[in-house]
């Protein structure tokens, strides 16, 4: 197994625990799990966001790099969890970033089909 594939799976096994422990077995669709997850997500990235000083408005304090790297993933916990909603396993993610990648390459290149990715 590799370290994707076992990080599927703790998460699995954290969600199933979650959701024993909070008696929410079919109070949920994957649907509305996803987008639970979505507002999680939204506020783990405004805790990554606290790390790195955005506010201009405030005195700048040294990046605590542990800090931001705990939110971080945090960020990623949450994004795992709507993979395994959405039907995904950690080599769909691992094949669908592959090609996205690849396609990505070739937007900043200019040889994407798509007219807006011109160099």
């Amino acid at each position: 197994m590799d370290k994707l594939e076992q990080i599927f799976e703790m998460q699995q096994k954290l969600n199933n625990y979650i959701i024993k422990n909070h008696s929410l077995q079919e109070q949920y669709t994957p649907d509305v799990w996803i987008q639970k997850n979505i507002l999680a997500l939204i506020s783990e990235l405004s805790e990554v966001l606290d790390e790195v000083n955005f506010k201009w408005w405030k005195s700048k304090r040294p990046i605590d790099s542990n800090a931001l790297k705990e939110e971080l993933v945090d960020v990623f916990h949450f994004l795992v969890s709507m993979c395994l909603n959405a039907g995904m396993t950690a080599e769909d993610l691992y094949n669908i970033y592959l090609k996205k990648n690849e396609e990505n390459i070739k937007r900043q290149d200019g040889h994407s089909e798509k007219k807006d990715y011109r160099p």
